[in-house]
């Protein structure tokens, strides 16, 4: 009786004028739901049983299958496939760092790994001396010693920085141009500090760049503890010297796909809110946090309206991006759909920053439609959103036409410990941090779909 009852009080608000009570009913509702049933947490373990999903893997393919699958099961209205191609890296079994010399450091072996379209080394290996720098006006000025070398970028994140993403923005791109700048002054290879918060011994891979009218060379990232082994043995013994094999490969581009499903919405279906992540991981770990939260976070959150009983009046759109980690190749196609579409994108939710408790949203809109967003705040506190600021999006929203481009913001304090490493597993991820972000998501997909911008 009490179940019917409530039922009653949901759908008479529902009919009703939009009254912030009644989001606020929804929203607990949402939350309470999200909290018992645990469905995310449930799709992740399978999604993660995959294991890694590197665009153009037979992983990924298997991941596609799996998503669209699920979103059937699950009774969308249409759930589709949006071909995309991709670029494809091999990483290959051989990755190993030796140290040859001085003596009494001989076979001593470095945690290393790839970076992410690295090219490999010929089988023999690679065969230098290591120069550390610790930023690029050093390099710079260490240039005329470079040649011949494999060098060395000891620069770690700065552990001071509160925004754990900002401190990853300033560090990156030594990861994306030390092979570029290494191959400028004749560098054989490079060795980048792994980029984490995490004090442990675990190589972070990630996407590296290459001019392609400069010779490549291979880049590898080095767990922590070996970059201060290394660090400190440099010190002692400034001709150190290492052997590097890699047998990483690029390959031929192959055929993947975007996979789309959507709630009919039931007054204005031409109007469609999307809401997704990136189906795609590195090759390291299984891509829990990054992306395979946001991947279930965006199918349960659309879901959530069929569990509990409401139809959206604008159309709710899951769009799971293929290759965002290696060229944004399926936020390129989606977007350019949206150009040529007789749809009409009224806004875009983004989540790719792991499964962790909800913070906030950032909103790249006009100012009207900034302050409307930000006038639900108090609804979306009850799934623990504290704040809503002005923000980008995320990348694979980024090239759709909208009102606003709305990232979802979860705590960012643990992702670094995780992020493109055999850490980023299933384990690692806490069941309710990752069900009240996908209420949270449902939440302002009902707000948007109620109020529209």
């Amino acid at each position: 009786m009490r179940k019917l009852v409530f039922a009653i009080i949901i759908f008479s608000f529902i009919a009703m004028a939009k009254e912030p009570v009644d989001a606020s009913l929804i929203a607990e509702k949402f939350v309470r739901t999200a909290l018992r049933e645990q469905k995310a947490y449930q799709w992740l373990r399978e999604l993660t049983s995959i294991g890694g999903r590197l665009a153009g893997s037979e992983n990924s393919a298997k991941a596609v299958r799996w998503a669209k699958e699920k979103m059937e099961q699950l009774g969308f209205d249409r759930v589709y496939l949006q071909p995309v191609e991709v670029p494809r890296w091999e990483r290959g079994n051989v990755e190993k760092a030796v140290i040859i010399s001085p003596e009494n450091l001989k076979g001593r072996e470095l945690s290393i790994a790839a970076l992410g379209g690295s090219v490999g080394t010929p089988e023999e290996g690679i065969t230098a001396e290591v120069i550390e720098v610790k930023n690029f006006e050093e390099f710079k000025e260490k240039a005329p010693q470079v040649r011949g070398k494999i060098v060395f970028f000891n620069v770690p994140m700065d552990q001071g920085e509160i925004n754990t993403f900002k401190a990853y923005g300033e560090a990156v791109r030594y990861r994306w141009a030390g092979a570029m700048e290494g191959a400028k002054a004749g560098a054989k290879a490079v060795i980048i500090r792994s980029i984490t918060t995490r004090y442990d011994n675990v190589p972070h891979t990630g996407m590296m760049g290459y001019d392609t009218k400069i010779r490549k060379i291979p880049a590898v990232s080095i767990g922590l503890k070996d970059a201060d082994f290394l660090s400190n043995a440099l010190k002692k013994y400034p001709h150190l010297k290492i052997t590097l094999k890699l047998n990483c490969r690029q390959l031929p581009p192959s055929r993947s796909y975007n996979v789309i499903g959507e709630i009919r919405g039931s007054q204005h279906p031409e109007e469609v809110i999307v809401v997704g992540g990136h189906l795609d991981s590195w090759d390291k770990g299984e891509g829990a946090h990054d992306d395979g939260a946001g991947v279930v976070q965006s199918i349960e959150a659309v879901e959530l309206f069929k569990r509990i009983g409401i139809r959206p009046e604008r159309t709710l759109r899951v769009v799971l991006f293929m290759n965002e980690e290696y060229g944004l190749s399926g936020a390129k196609a989606y977007g350019e759909y949206v150009s040529r579409a007789s749809e009409k994108h009224i806004a875009a939710i983004e989540s790719d920053r792991g499964g962790f408790t909800p913070r906030g949203f950032t909103v790249k809109a006009e100012d009207p439609v900034f302050k409307e967003i930000k006038s639900w705040l108090p609804v979306l506190q009850k799934c623990r959103i504290d704040w809503i600021r002005k923000g980008g999006g995320g990348a694979d929203i980024s090239r759709i036409k909208a009102k606003a481009l709305i990232g979802y913001f979860p705590d960012d304090q643990r992702y670094f410990d995780f992020h493109h490493s055999a850490n980023d597993v299933f384990e690692a991820v806490n069941p309710r941090e990752l069900e009240l972000g996908s209420a949270a998501i449902a939440t302002l997909l009902y707000l948007i779909s109620c109020q529209g911008l």
